[in-house]
């Protein structure tokens, strides 16, 4: 296959679909290709080819020496696109095309690992594109994206502006050493600043919300001077060594009992509607407080406690307004560190900037990752208080990686924020939150299934029960993590059959939608859950 050499065709002849090649004219050529979007007019993402191009100076053509065998030629040129020696060539490919929806599932499923899953039976759906709150499989289909994924796209799906300062940074600089300073880092410093918790105004950058737990939990062993961390067992705080240890939910179990870190000891989570500790709210007196206080006595080198204010995938489980007051209060009489993992309840989603910022508490150290970047782009954040930052003056900070405060992460942040203020989308999520518990409310009456309703904002879940009185789930922790059928599954596997998605764990369905979501897509989804759960219906005791 040959390729005629650059044209210089105008930019606004260039059409979607293309791809442009920088090539460094000598014998194997190397180049970057990445496709251009005429509607944003930027470059939305970098892709490596595998093409070896020959120059044929003679005829003035590149001559395919080993590649896709599927590329056409075009003539043309992007302007910008300019360190090299040559001025690029733009080609078009059909690549993507001579794949089908099975061989891209079937080569994602030989090559990949499924996580959190036995590989077995995995066998995942090709998804092609996403737009607002809907995303499209590779044979057209539109699902409804009723948990945002994981709970992760709050600005919804190919934000223009969001996908404007991706290729915008990228522009600018994609990537420096941590240790020097950019616009980006400086830009996105004091845009946190605007929407933190007050007090919170030293940051580490990193990748995922369990890197910067991780961050959190060094931080907190080195200012305190102390080892224990305290969680809780209704948690998820991530999957590497020391989150995954701090991780109450089963799945740490397969890593135990390497997975489970000889410095975290384990608390009962916040679930007054079935409590751990065979308590009723409220005159209980906030007993899930106390019972941390007497771990921490009990226990002794207590470096801090992690919580996820509102917990997130273990079944947004909201404390009584009492909670977190009492718990502030007994962190400092102990000099324990609160550390607020607000890697998915944070950026709007309860209907305040952070889910702690419903009881008005401030955290000594927040941690967060997710929508920060609306998950366009690998995120994470550990914030600490000025307190702990100056510690580090004059003590050695023993931690980073290569890719802490990564430009091409950090720009696309500083917008994302500016969006959800532009469009108002914590006070839409405080506002959609009467709607949304209504209908929710509306389904428990009707059907004998629905144990419990619970959430704030746009983060609500729906707990499923085989019997009200006792509260007797359908399933357990052990039934998931075993591989067996789960009565959720069954119905979140109807409900995609008809073009919504939304998340199940164990017993309960988490509804998380974009925070764009129409009020007409939010009757689609809950309707959809409304018509599949006459599944558990039908399998509810007498």
């Amino acid at each position: 296959m040959k390729f005629r050499r650059d044209l210089r065709e105008k930019p606004e002849n260039r059409e979607a679909g293309t791809m442009f090649v920088n090539a460094n004219l000598n014998h194997g050529v190397w180049f970057v290709v990445a496709p251009y979007a005429p509607m944003h007019q930027t470059l939305i993402s970098a892709l490596a080819a595998s093409l070896i191009l020959d120059w044929d100076s003679r005829k003035e053509e590149f001559i395919l020496l080993r590649g896709f065998p599927n590329f056409t030629a075009r003539s043309g040129c992007y302007d910008r696109l300019h360190p090299f020696r040559r001025s690029p060539t733009m080609i078009e490919t059909s690549a993507h095309a001579a794949l089908t929806s099975e061989q891209i599932s079937n080569l994602t499923r030989q090559n990949n690992y499924g996580t959190w899953r036995f590989q077995k039976a995995w066998k995942p759906l090709y998804i092609a594109d996403a737009e607002g709150c809907w995303f499209i499989d590779g044979a057209g289909k539109r699902y409804l994206d009723f948990s945002s994924q994981l709970m992760c796209v709050n600005l919804g799906h190919k934000n223009p502006r969001v996908v404007e300062a991706i290729a915008e940074q990228a522009r600018e600089l994609c990537y420096v050493a941590p240790g020097y300073a950019t616009a980006s880092r400086a830009r996105l410093s004091a845009k946190l600043l605007e929407v933190l918790p007050e007090g919170l105004n030293k940051f580490f950058f990193a990748t995922s919300g369990t890197e910067a737990n991780e961050a959190a939990f060094k931080i907190a062993r080195m200012f305190t001077g102390k080892n224990k961390i305290i969680s809780r067992y209704r948690s998820y705080h991530g999957s590497t060594m020391g989150s995954i240890a701090a991780t109450g939910d089963p799945r740490r179990w397969a890593m135990e009992p390497a997975g489970k870190g000889a410095g975290v000891a384990f608390a009962p989570e916040t679930n007054c509607y079935d409590c751990p500790i065979r308590h009723t709210y409220p005159t209980c007196n906030i007993a899930c407080a106390d019972y941390i206080e007497h771990m921490i006595r009990n226990e002794s080198d207590v470096a801090a406690i992690i919580l996820e204010p509102v917990v997130g995938t273990n079944g947004v489980l909201v404390p009584p307004p009492e909670y977190f007051p009492r718990l502030r209060e007994i962190c400092d009489r102990h000099g324990v560190l609160m550390i607020a993992d607000e890697v998915m309840a944070g950026w709007g989603r309860t209907g305040k900037w952070f889910s702690v910022d419903n009881w008005n508490v401030k955290p000594d150290i927040l941690v967060t990752a997710k929508g920060i970047t609306s998950a366009y782009v690998p995120l994470g954040l550990c914030a600490t208080t000025t307190k702990i930052a100056d510690y580090f003056e004059d003590h050695y900070f023993s931690h980073g990686h290569t890719y802490e405060a990564h430009p091409l992460t950090l720009g696309p942040a500083v917008v994302t924020i500016e969006e959800m203020q532009r469009l108002k989308l914590v006070e839409r999520a405080a506002e959609l939150e009467p709607y949304v518990r209504q209908k929710l409310e509306a389904l428990k009456a009707k059907h004998v299934s629905i144990g419990d309703v619970r959430g704030l904002g746009l983060f609500f879940a729906v707990e499923i029960v085989k019997n009200r009185k006792t509260k007797q789930l359908f399933n357990t922790m052990r039934d998931k993590v075993e591989g067996k059928p789960l009565v959720v599954d069954q119905i979140a596997a109807k409900m995609m059959a008809q073009d919504v998605s939304i998340q199940a764990w164990v017993s309960h369905f988490v509804i998380a939608p974009p925070l764009i979501v129409t009020k007409e897509e939010l009757d689609l989804g809950i309707a959809a859950l409304d018509e599949h759960l006459a599944i558990a219906d039908a399998l509810v005791e007498a």
